[in-house]
């Protein structure tokens, strides 16, 4: 099966984790979300598949989730799916695809859950953090 992720190449947790899909030997579909947008079937089933809510895949940091309102505990699932789907960039990410699940990748490592070959030995971040992953049955350490 393909690796897919929803990728923003200007944040750092998302360009970590496609280095973490590459450094396990796999090469992922890469989807530019904020140049492709979102559809609402798309959005629900990878919300559906990963556990979220509109809510929960909020991205309120470095997004006009707060000037829109949609922080309020008032708003509702629909009006915050709604918004997502004129303001890409209010869906949290990066989001990933795998034949084991799917994924909301923050932190970053969060991704070795579901590669297909975790064991990608030792990792480090852009930030200078090292991640060790070296188990042969996939398993994060």
């Amino acid at each position: 099966m393909t690796i897919v992720i929803h990728h923003n190449p200007a944040c750092g947790t998302s360009r970590n984790v496609l280095e973490m899909i590459r450094a396990s030997g796999e090469e992922p579909v890469v989807i530019e979300y904020l140049k492709t947008g979102w559809t609402r079937p798309q959005l629900q089933a990878l919300f559906a598949g990963a556990g979220l809510t509109p809510r929960t895949a909020l991205r309120v940091s470095k997004s006009p989730a707060e000037e829109l309102g949609l922080t309020d505990p008032s708003v509702d699932d629909e009006t915050i799916l709604a918004a997502m789907l004129e303001h890409p960039v209010l869906v949290n990410r990066p989001i990933v695809v795998t034949e084991k699940g799917i994924r909301l990748c923050r932190p970053s490592e969060t991704v070795l859950e579901i590669l297909p070959n975790a064991a990608i030995g030792t990792f480090r971040k852009e930030d200078g953090e090292v991640v060790v992953a070296g188990s042969a049955s996939g398993d994060a350490s």
